[in-house]
């Protein structure tokens, strides 16, 4: 054999020795692209475990996975990576723990809590993709505007007994998740808002019936999705963008839907992030608005991107209190009055002007998250502002490390 025949040998065998050689074969891929790659994974259930079994094996190099939820006795049927004796633990965390023994390639970090509390806009725009295992719309919708924002593709996926889909989602053209929303979606939606902020559990008839199959199937279509998302540059736009997978697995078939775009849809915004002003969680927001109407003009006012609640008043016992917290970080019994149990009486604000009652509040007090963008805002301009300064992965590491 000639030393330029052993040489090629040489190379070959040694390729075959790497973990990713069969996958590296596929004449598009590359592996350093998703070495590189940061993908959110939102919801740790059936759905998130296969997401994140497929993203470690595949080697996407940082995987962060959010989830406010703590493992129950029905999930070790459908969760690769829980075990008896789980139960009571936080998901993120387990899941993260177990994934990690899969491939030591992979950083995976736990954000344990409301994806709304846990990260803002800047952590949206920190990752490449964000990867979806929810049960909830309001939630959805939620994931679906920030990806707008941040002009970060949003792969969705949901499953109910035997079916499935997976969604692909790509700002900032044609449809996104809200452009899918029906009128019964939005009523549902607005539900978590009325006066008595009603719960998960109280909106939910019933638990919905799932597989380890089905979730199976529709991750490892979410992840293929996002592999080629991530290659985008050597393979083009995706086949699935502004489209759905859909798989029913009682009779084996599958088609695709593709969702038309609405010009109408009040999702389709995107924040240019990338040029705003670090603020420190403790800085006042009365500082914060003279800042941004000596940039824009005295008619400038702030917008937060969460509505806060401002207190709470009952129409039955006339007992009233502050609140001055998120709508999201409320559960029911915050919606009723302590003394008497009536429903309150809420009143909400997103805006802050020369008038607002959160001017002497500080970010932080009002429980607004790190890396979140505020905006201020004229009739004809805008400017940006984003919480805490540096990049929102390392925080959230160094906090969930602590």
């Amino acid at each position: 054999m000639s030393a330029a025949a052993s040489a090629r040998r040489a190379v070959v065998l040694e390729d075959e020795h790497d973990r990713y050689h069969r996958q590296s074969l596929i004449s598009w891929w590359d592996q350093e692209r998703l070495r590189d790659a940061r993908v959110l994974v939102v919801g740790a259930g059936a759905l998130g475990n296969e997401l994140v079994k497929n993203l470690v094996l595949v080697g996407v190099g940082h995987v962060l996975v959010c989830d406010l939820d703590a493992i129950e006795h029905s999930n070790l049927s459908r969760c690769v990576f829980f075990r008896p004796g789980d139960e009571g633990r936080a998901k993120a965390e387990v899941l993260v723990e177990r994934a990690a023994a899969l491939n030591p390639d992979v950083t995976l970090t736990a954000l344990v809590g409301d994806v709304r509390a846990r990260g803002g806009l800047a952590l949206f725009a920190a990752v490449d993709v964000v990867l979806g295992g929810l049960d909830s719309r309001e939630v959805r919708l939620f994931v679906n505007q920030c990806c707008w924002k941040t002009s970060t593709p949003f792969v969705d996926g949901a499953i109910e007994g035997l079916m499935g889909s997976a969604r692909v989602f790509v700002p900032p053209d044609g449809a996104c998740y809200e452009c899918t929303m029906s009128e019964r979606d939005h009523e549902l939606v607005a539900a978590r808002r009325t006066c008595a902020l009603l719960s998960r559990e109280d909106l939910l008839e019933g638990k919905v019936p799932t597989t380890a199959t089905t979730a199976s199937i529709v991750a490892g279509v979410q992840v293929q999705e996002a592999v080629k998302l991530l290659h985008v540059e050597r393979l083009g736009p995706s086949a699935l963008a502004g489209a759905a997978f859909q798989f029913v697995g009682l009779t084996h078939d599958s088609y695709v839907v593709r969702y038309p775009r609405r010009d109408d849809c009040l999702s389709h915004d995107t924040y240019a992030l990338a040029d705003a002003r670090p603020v420190a969680p403790e800085t006042p927001l009365r500082e914060l608005l003279a800042d941004a109407q000596a940039q824009l003009g005295a008619d400038a006012l702030l917008e937060l991107e969460h509505e806060l609640v401002l207190g709470g008043s009952c129409a039955a016992c006339g007992v009233q209190a502050p609140i001055m917290r998120p709508a999201f970080a409320l559960t029911a019994g915050a919606g009723r009055c302590p003394d008497c149990g009536e429903p309150w009486r809420l009143a909400y604000a997103h805006t802050i002007d020369d008038g607002s009652p959160l001017l002497d509040y500080t970010v932080r007090e009002l429980g607004l998250p790190d890396a979140d963008a505020i905006v201020a805002r004229t009739a004809h301009t805008r400017r940006f502002y984003v919480i805490g300064e540096g990049d929102p992965l390392a925080r959230l590491e160094g906090a969930a490390d602590g």
